[in-house]
């Protein structure tokens, strides 16, 4: 497989989970402290890192730490990074060249 496709489905994976794109989208707002998120959700402080973990390490999150408080904002260039993608896998075009014995098709 590709490694442009390889690469982009971890950052679907990241994206699969409904909780994380609730987080994404709290983060579309501007840049949060972890307890706001926490107070957001009905979940454990162990189980909103584990989703913050997998935001940051798909890139699609940056964290950064002030004192004891962690704070979260939302990757920009990654997410252009991601509609540029799905703008280029969902506009192109093939075409089929048939001949007597067999057809191919192209990608463009």
């Amino acid at each position: 497989m590709d490694c442009k496709y390889a690469d982009k489905a971890l950052l679907f994976k990241a994206l699969s989970d409904p909780t994380r794109l609730m987080i994404i989208d709290m983060l579309s707002f501007g840049e949060l402290c972890a307890c706001v998120i926490l107070a957001q959700f009905q979940i454990t402080q162990p189980t909103l890192s584990y989703h913050m973990k997998a935001l940051c390490d798909s890139g699609l999150v940056n964290g950064r730490k002030q004192g004891k408080w962690m704070y979260y904002s939302l990757n920009n260039d990654m997410f252009e990074n991601i509609r540029e993608f799905l703008d280029e896998i969902t506009t192109s075009s093939i075409s089929l060249v048939c001949n007597d014995s067999s057809c191919e098709v192209i990608f463009k």
